[in-house]
């Protein structure tokens, strides 16, 4: 199937994510530009991108390559994440519109709805359009911008095991949209930030020094406590 051209950097960067490409493996043009249906042009721009992005290095003698985080930059990843999620929220807590307090509340019904029924194939995804909305209700295409490329650099590190109670979590979600709702921003911070870190310890790296099996992420924080805060 063709794509079009403007569209090959994400077609690119989501086989990465996938693990159609493989960390360390070459990125060649004329295999990529046959692949999806392309010149070679917009494949070189795609790769530019993608480097830029930090999904691609460009070797010597070797050409552009999947590129391949070590295990504090993947760190690195998780800790940047749990400082902007919250600073998304309080963002959004003053500058969302009706439109976006519209989407956020049906995306939690849907997922309570879901949870209750123990249906779980499609929570993440749920969760992952929650987010992304919540972003845009910050109003800043900056944020917007390092919080989706975090969530495709993390999607792409890490496995992520299934919350133990998918009820509590999006009450959790439920929480942050009434903080969002009511314009508090600080309690919107606060509730995404206990929400953050919890979801933090449930990933895995797929890649770990060498060892077969991917590696529970370690943090610093101790493990969260929501009963401080009335949901």
């Amino acid at each position: 199937m063709r794509i079009p051209a403007h569209s090959v950097c994400t077609a690119i960067r989501d086989d990465i994510v996938a693990g159609v490409y493989e960390r360390g493996g070459r990125l060649t043009e004329e295999v990529l530009a046959r692949r999806y249906g392309v010149s070679r042009v917009p494949v070189r721009e795609a790769l530019r991108t993608l480097e830029a992005e930090g999904f691609v290095v460009t070797r010597r003698h070797a050409g552009a390559c999947v590129a391949e985080p070590t295990e504090q930059e993947a760190a690195d990843l998780l800790e940047m994440r749990l400082l902007l999620e919250p600073l998304g929220a309080s963002r959004a807590a003053q500058r969302r519109t009706e439109a976006h307090l519209k989407v956020l509340r049906g995306l939690v019904r849907l997922g309570q709805d879901r949870a209750r029924r123990g249906s779980s194939d499609d929570l993440r995804s749920l969760g992952g359009w929650f987010h992304e909305t919540l972003a845009q209700a910050s109003g800043s295409q900056a944020l917007v911008s390092v919080l989706t490329q975090l969530r495709h650099k993390i999607a792409w590190m890490y496995t992520v095991e299934a919350p133990a109670s998918p009820v509590d979590s999006w009450a959790e979600h439920g929480a942050i949209v009434d903080a969002v709702a009511r314009g508090d921003g600080e309690r919107a911070r606060a509730i995404t930030a206990l929400h953050t870190e919890r979801v933090t310890t449930a990933h895995r790296l797929r890649f770990s020094g060498g060892a077969d099996r991917p590696d529970r992420v370690r943090t610093s924080q101790h493990p969260v406590n929501m009963s401080g805060l009335r949901l």
